[in-house]
């Protein structure tokens, strides 16, 4: 069962779209959807999180479907957890906890794991006294240290000693991983960026004429991929990095930030977006706000409209004339060619639709970069 709570800024359309990513997360974790419970509160409760009527209407759900898992569109406490553990007697995860699931069973690299695990003990750390069911059983103030809360400090100092031992392994892995990157001397590098399941590792490798992995699943890929790539004489490096998605756990991108410094030290980026997408615009403005929270905002950025094949599916009817098609799709591009300054190229990685343009926009800025930079080798190119 997956549970949505509309809050006082949110729309039941928005909390709508919310729940079909989580629906998506869920089953690229492995699950498959029952039943989707949505709730308007002015304010959760600090127990259970949702109200006591609708806690009645999912036991009654779970206790009559068999459901085994009830997972919530935000993030919880410990003690909600637990509390909601104990009423509904099946396994609750929420947002973050999922997301951390899907990272931790695609992991393949060293870095990767580390990363993970990391995250999943931040993500623990301050939920550990709420998840010990044991100590509900003690009461009042006096002897309420007892065994139990013992346990916790035990536990929460191994937790923290597993904490710094992987923030070490880490900085040891970031260490090589920046001696690599030195070691790819003067080229310049390009970065793709963008929300999950937008087709980054697709256009990769169409623009690469590698194999990198592409699934239409959730972030298919966890660890950045770099290749090298020459456009007429000249050569650069472009790299595929992680998906973003809307309330990423904080914990994830902080330990994360090793594989993102390829974005960072990137000199340009090709932020790809799913324009098939029905809420591709906010998911545009999630992207924009992470490269603002690492500090990337303001490098050279090509927007890479992908997917219009679908978009195209989506949006118009067969019947409709060829040329009202045209004139549409001609204002659709002219909006976003005005909005970014010109910045924009509209494709289909999977077709091989206007991958030329794209080529070609890429050429220049490229060459633009190097010119920039490295004036002598004007010649050369």
């Amino acid at each position: 069962m997956l549970v949505g709570v509309i809050h006082k800024s949110q729309s039941e359309e928005q909390v709508k779209e919310y729940l079909d990513e989580l629906a998506f997360l869920a089953e690229t974790a492995g699950a498959r959807t029952l039943k989707r419970i949505v709730q308007r509160l002015q304010s959760t409760d600090p127990r259970t999180y949702i109200g006591s009527g609708k806690l009645s209407e999912i036991k009654e759900y779970v206790n009559h479907k068999e459901a085994d898992l009830v997972i919530f569109d935000d993030d919880l406490n410990g003690t909600q957890i637990n509390n909601l553990e104990k009423e509904l007697k099946v396994k609750i995860l929420d947002r973050s906890n999922l997301i951390l699931d899907i990272f931790a069973n695609r992991a393949r690299t060293a870095q990767a794991k580390a990363q993970v695990e990391l995250a999943q003990l931040q993500y623990l750390l301050p939920r550990l006294k709420g998840l010990w069911s044991h100590l509900e059983r003690q009461r009042g103030g006096i002897g309420m240290r007892g065994p139990g809360e013992k346990e916790i400090e035990t536990d929460r100092r191994i937790v923290k000693h597993q904490i710094a031992l992987l923030k070490k392994e880490l900085e040891k892995i970031d260490r090589q991983n920046r001696t690599q990157r030195q070691a790819r001397g003067e080229l310049i590098r390009v970065a793709l960026v963008g929300y999950t399941n937008v087709g980054k590792s697709t256009l990769m490798n169409v623009l690469s004429k590698s194999e990198v992995f592409a699934e239409n699943k959730l972030f298919a890929t966890l660890d950045t991929t770099t290749r090298k790539v020459v456009m007429g004489r000249m050569p650069f490096l472009i790299s595929d990095t992680v998906g973003f998605i809307r309330k990423l756990p904080h914990h994830l991108v902080e330990s994360f930030k090793s594989t993102l410094d390829e974005v960072r030290e990137a000199d340009i980026l090709l932020h790809v977006v799913d324009i098939s997408h029905a809420q591709f615009e906010e998911q545009i403005k999630v992207v924009n706000e992470t490269l603002m929270d690492l500090g990337t905002h303001e490098k050279r950025t090509l927007i890479v409209f992908n997917k219009m094949d679908l978009y195209e599916e989506k949006n118009f009817d067969e019947l409709l004339p060829e040329d009202v098609k045209e004139e549409l799709l001609h204002q659709l591009k002219q909006s976003w060619l005005k909005q970014t300054d010109g910045n924009a190229v509209f494709i289909s990685a999977t077709k091989r639709e206007h991958l030329d343009e794209l080529r070609t926009k890429l050429y220049d800025l490229v060459k633009e970069m190097y010119l920039k930079r490295y004036p002598y080798k004007a010649a050369f190119f």
